[in-house]
């Protein structure tokens, strides 16, 4: 299964709160830090409402190993 890196780029000050919620649901607390999760719709939603504040990098088969 295909995998994404997220990274937390923009402050969520100013954001409503779900917004802030997502940020926390997606597992990221402090600015430029990344997670890895996989790519399926339900991940793909939650970054599409947060877009403007995260940077996504689809990753490779050999890239998503070496995380894990």
């Amino acid at each position: 299964m295909s995998k994404i890196r997220i990274t937390y780029k923009k402050s969520m000050i100013g954001y409503s709160r779900d917004q802030k919620d997502t940020i926390r649901a997606l597992g990221l607390r402090r600015l430029n830090q990344s997670v890895v999760k996989p790519d399926n719709p339900s991940v793909r939603g939650m970054v599409n409402k947060v877009i403007h504040m995260v940077v996504v990098e689809e990753l490779t088969d050999e890239e998503a190993n070496e995380t894990a």
